[in-house]
């Protein structure tokens, strides 16, 4: 399949998604208000409330983040730049964006972006985290 076949493939996907997420962060937001409207109960109950307002609440923020993310996507194929990377201008391979529609960058230039944290400490090896000792990781 072609290159400009597989990119307007992938837009329908985002568009369902973005339609998708639009209808769950709607019908979210309603449930938490109603929620929040039925407090009763002891002091456990309000706790368990509580924790499950919180993970609510994280789930809405995920879920924003990806919508605004797959909204760029959508605005991007508009100007004509979907499947471009932000930051060499060269095309995203097609199997990273069918992981994720609405990458904004190569492998390559998101590798890049997490090792040059604002130059920050070089980054945790975390393939290695587990193979620490004890010993490893006490100083002095």
């Amino acid at each position: 399949m072609p290159r400009k076949e597989s990119l307007q493939n992938l837009r329908a996907t985002l568009v369902r998604r973005r339609d998708a997420l639009r209808k769950a962060l709607a019908g979210d937001l309603s449930l938490l208000s109603e929620l929040h409207q039925q407090k009763t109960g002891d002091a456990l109950d309000a706790a368990a409330d509580t924790v499950q307002d919180e993970l609510n609440s994280q789930l809405v923020e995920v879920e924003s983040k990806e919508l605004v993310a797959i909204e760029e996507a959508i605005a991007k194929f508009q100007q004509g730049t979907y499947g471009d990377c932000e930051d060499c201008g060269k095309p995203i391979p097609l199997n990273r964006l069918r992981a994720i529609p609405y990458a904004s960058d190569c492998i390559e230039c998101r590798r890049k972006a997490e090792n040059d944290v604002d130059g920050a400490s070089p980054a945790v090896p975390w393939n290695r985290i587990f193979d620490m000792t004890e010993a490893d990781t006490i100083e002095g």
